[in-house]
């Protein structure tokens, strides 16, 4: 099979990125290719590709540009936003990023080339971060348990709402009350979530929320248009009904006002995005999320916990991992699975550079700037809404348009969506400039209002617009990381430390099957820090927004051709969204046909687990299709379920390739099965980088897809998030994409609620897959495709003759990973999975996706952006390990006494005075000459899983607690 692909020779003449994304050079691919008994890239695409879905005709992306050319168009697009003054507010500010982390972690690839951290002991800095971004949470929320960051206030909204429904106890209630002075996008994004659970909404005034049966509620405080209101009795009452209350709370805010937890809440949520993270036109920023500990269990999301490693060492991790989705799959507590590490460590580190006092400082002077504008403005006859506000003043207006243009002509924008009256929402940008234009635009150029005048009589008068019984008097962020780190050259190295102790892409692979980490080149990130990308607002008016909606547009209209598809929505922000979005338009038009009945979705039994948990959020009933013994769907099982399920066939989600990594011959006839009973046929773009330029879903025959912008498309992992996750459909399912509330999206459904609280996702890390796609042009994507399937060929190959790779699929070849198979070996040596991924650390790499899809398997993805040398410095370990595990099996070793049950080896474990291991010390730390040239030490040993689940702390330990050690 041919597709008049250019060889990689021709494609260095016209664009040099490509061969910077793509590993391997022409002669590296040439030896690969030989060593796997193939003549060609084309040989071996047509003996791995099932010919009946090859393109016809290459994909459309334009010839790629160079790195130079593509930044300065780029700029151009971008030049074309128009950056006002924002007083907007809604959830969303300007703030200073401290230059310490943009630059050391925003900016830096050790940081935002992470994984999630599944491998705790070479991530003991991410993890360390972000149990301080936990501990941000409890000490502001007044709550003592807290997540490690869900996507977005609005999502976070949802969450609370769904934790509700679980542990209320009100149990015959499906009502859920929204305050009607909670932010609209976060209504709409609740509303959303509520029809396909079933749930009915009502809204009224916050004080009304008793009056009605409800398993929960969700109050705003400060309320949307900035009031700052007692709502501890509409709690109480709420909660004497057996009532859980979730309030979502500007973070900020609650440096100066009595937290959630003191005025009774059961839930407290909101955005940590003024804590020094761009506003980027909607995202991406983190989520906090905070309740009591005996709903622990229902908590969404991920824990950072406290436990011990091998050593008796404190050592951090993921906590409660029987929560994770891929093990409890539709029982989980929900979808989620990218978070926002990256920036929960950013908004973290800015609370740990400003310190208590520094955030004081900081929330005071925004405060303060609010009372003198208000002071101001009604000295000058002009009423407020509300008398009390940290930072956002509703001021009544007669001439509003009049108001709203006068504004955009001085360069600012103001709340729009309110009746009769303007919103100002003050932060930490504002300056007295700021204030006296706001008081010309509102009072008159001869206004004749002195600041400090002002400024004087609130002193003198003292200051009532935050109650007092409001007024927060408990003690915030004292543990020992907030209160030391306060000058730059402490922040720089307390960052660096961090980063030390955490295995990023910048030091070497990282083959996590079905996680696809690629290069995440530094031209495809610089224009995320652009101020024309990141100082939009996502409500500012559209024609402020040229750059980005053309951006945009571009952007989807190439991913509508690489996947064959006819319409794109970029809201979802993570994959597991894109898949609840998908759904979601499945469902809708199931109801708009009068088949609103349609509710079983048939999954394989090797699906990812996020699939069945993304059913579960739109009440779709599971059932499990089998897969045959060489993992592979089972179509007479399929095709038996969707005739037994008959007209109650909602919608099949499959993966492709497999998430065995292999191409399956009958991806059509899947496709044909479930629309010949009136289904939908969901394809999970996890796998999409085997795709690209070679097939596509829609041509496959799928209905809908989300795309991993984090994985494909080169968006980093950041840790653990951001992710974006997109979904393109066919033409009958495009009314169905969601829209908002706030700002009308024209390519989606009229009637279509909200799933991420931004119009377009987190648009400011779009120009990542825009500059990706812009350089590789079309045929350097085919390309990369090529080199990916080239990449796991090798690998398999050879390892093959030292493992079992478990599935294989014509002429014995694999799509872009494989997997191969312990189980042999742990019956024969005893030695485990884990065991071998440990060890792996050893050797300087991240072990593969363990023990899925399969259990008692690693799934190997190398990419293409991994040199010949790097996947020969793989290989090598892995057959190195072999090594060590026949030494287990014939009894050299010990079972217990070998470097596999004792890996990963710490510096503590080779400085010990007491070695006393049947195995040298070098051999523990240096097992092949390769790692002397860039050892990386695992910060901990292996860590006891049971004891921080059954001791669960998920709160900075003491700086005395590690001196005891």
């Amino acid at each position: 099979m041919s597709n008049s692909s250019f060889s990689l020779t021709q494609l260095e003449q016209k664009n040099a990125f490509v061969r910077r994304h793509i590993g391997p050079g022409e002669q590296e691919m040439q030896s690969m290719l030989d060593a796997i008994g193939a003549t060609s890239i084309d040989d071996l695409i047509s003996q791995t590709v099932p010919a009946d879905i090859a393109l016809p005709k290459p994909i459309e992306t334009g010839e790629g540009a160079t790195e130079v050319q593509a930044l300065a168009e780029l700029k151009a697009v971008a030049s074309k936003n128009k950056i006002n003054r924002s007083f907007i507010g809604m959830g969303y500010y300007d703030t200073h990023v401290p230059n310490v982390i943009l630059r050391n972690v925003l900016e830096n690839p050790g940081w935002y080339t992470a994984y999630t951290p599944y491998q705790p002991e070479i991530a003991q800095g991410r993890l360390e971060a972000i149990l301080n971004f936990q501990q941000v949470t409890i000490d502001l929320t007044g709550l003592p348990l807290a997540s490690a960051s869900l996507l977005d206030e609005g999502t976070a909204a949802a969450e609370a709402m769904a934790l509700a429904k679980r542990v209320s106890k009100n149990k015959k209630a499906n009502l859920f009350f929204v305050a009607d002075d909670v932010h609209p996008q976060t209504r709409d994004v609740v509303e959303t979530r509520a029809e396909m659970f079933g749930f009915g909404i009502v809204t009224g005034p916050a004080a009304t929320a008793a009056e009605h049966d409800v398993f929960g509620a969700l109050l705003q405080y400060p309320s949307t248009t900035g009031e700052v209101a007692d709502i501890s009795e509409v709690i109480a009452a709420v909660q004497a009904k057996k009532g859980i209350v979730a309030v979502a709370a500007d973070l900020m805010s609650l440096v100066m006002l009595k937290s959630p937890g003191e005025l009774g809440a059961d839930v407290a949520l909101g955005s940590a995005q003024r804590f020094g993270v761009p506003m980027g036109y909607g995202g991406p920023h983190a989520a906090f999320f905070a309740t009591r500990d005996n709903y622990k269990r229902s908590l969404p999301g991920r824990i950072i916990g406290v436990s011990k490693d091998t050593r008796g060492r404190q050592a951090l991790r993921m906590a409660l991992q029987t929560r994770e989705q891929h093990i409890r799959r539709e029982k989980a507590n929900s979808n989620i699975c990218t978070a926002q590490v990256l920036l929960a460590n950013m908004a973290s580190f800015y609370a740990v550079y400003h310190g208590p006092e520094g955030l004081k400082t900081i929330a005071q002077r925004i405060h303060r700037f609010a009372d003198i504008l208000a002071a101001g403005l009604t000295q000058k006859g002009l009423t407020l809404k509300h008398s009390t506000f940290f930072d956002t003043l509703t001021v009544n207006v007669s001439n509003k348009d009049e108001v709203l243009a006068k504004a955009y002509s001085l360069g600012m924008n103001l709340r729009a969506d309110l009746e009769g009256a303007v919103g100002i929402a003050l932060d930490e940008t504002t300056t007295r400039d700021d204030i006296n234009a706001l008081f010309s635009l509102l009072v008159g150029d001869d206004h004749g209002l002195s600041i400090d005048a002002l400024d004087g009589d609130i002193t003198a008068n003292g200051s009532t617009s935050i109650p007092e019984a409001l007024v927060r008097t408990s003690d915030i962020l004292t543990h020992e990381v907030f209160n030391q780190y306060h000058s730059e050259t402490e922040m720089l190295r307390y960052i660096k430390s961090l980063e030390n102790k955490d295995l990023a892409l910048n030091h070497s692979m990282i083959s996590l099957g079905s996680c696809t980490m690629k290069l995440n080149a530094t031209a495809e990130m610089i224009p995320v820090t652009w101020p024309e990308f990141g100082q939009l607002h996502p409500f500012a008016p559209l024609d402020q927004a040229t750059g980005y909606q053309e951006m945009i547009a571009e952007l989807s209209d190439w991913l509508i051709n690489i996947t064959g598809y006819d319409a794109l929505s970029m809201q979802p922000n993570s994959g597991a969204q894109g898949e609840y979005a998908g759904l979601l338009a499945i469902q809708r038009y199931h109801e708009s046909r009068g088949e609103g009945h349609r509710n079983v979705c048939l999954i394989p039994s090797s699906a990812h687990g996020t699939n069945p948990a993304s059913a579960q959020m739109v009440s779709l009933n599971v059932v499990v299709v089998k897969c045959d013994d060489n993992g592979n769907v089972d179509l007479d099982d399929l095709r038996a379920k969707a005739e037994e399920v008959g007209e109650n066939l909602s919608c099949a989600m499959i993966t492709y390739p497999s998430t065995h990594g292999v191409y399956e011959e009958t991806a059509r006839e899947i496709c044909d099965i479930v629309h010949q009973y009136g289904g939908q046929v969901y394809m999970d773009g996890a796998n999409m980088n085997a795709q690209v330029g070679i097939t596509s879903p829609g041509f496959i025959g799928s209905d809908v897809s989300h795309l991993n912008l984090h994985k494909t498309f080169c968006i980093p992992h950041g840790g653990g998030g951001p992710g974006m996750g997109p979904i393109g459909v066919k033409s009958h399912l495009a009314p169905f994409l969601p829209n908002h509330t706030v700002i009308n999206v024209e390519t989606a459904g009229d009637d279509c609620g909200a799933v991420a609280a931004a119009p377009w996702g987190s648009a400011s890390i779009l120009p990542i897959s825009y500059m990706y796609i812009k350089m590789m042009g079309s045929a350097g994507l085919r390309l990369a495709t090529e080199v990916a399937i080239l990449n796991a060929n090798y690998v398999a190959k050879a390892l093959e003759g030292h493992y079992e790779v478990l599935y294989k699929g014509n002429n014995d070849r694999v799509a872009h990973e494989c997997i191969i198979d312990l189980r042999p070996l742990k019956e024969s040596s005893g030695v485990t999975e884990m065991d071998i991924a440990k060890r792996l650390n050893d050797y300087g790499f991240h072990a593969p996706t363990m023990s899925f899809p399969v259990a008692g398997t690693l799934m190997i993805e190398p990419t293409e952006s991994e040199a010949k040398y790097e996947l020969d410095r793989f290989i090598n370990a892995m057959i190195s390990i072999r090594e060590e595990i026949a030494k287990v099996e014939s009894g050299e070793w010990h079972a217990t006494d070998n470097p596999l049950y004792n890996a990963p080896h710490t510096l503590a474990d080779i400085c010990d005075n007491d070695w006393n291991r049947s195995y040298t010390r070098e051999l523990a730390a240096y097992p092949v000459p390769e790692v002397h040239r860039n050892k990386f030490w695992p910060s901990v040993n292996r860590i006891d899983d049971v004891y921080g689940d059954r001791n669960l702390i998920c709160s900075c330990p003491s700086i005395e607690s590690y001196l005891e050690e």
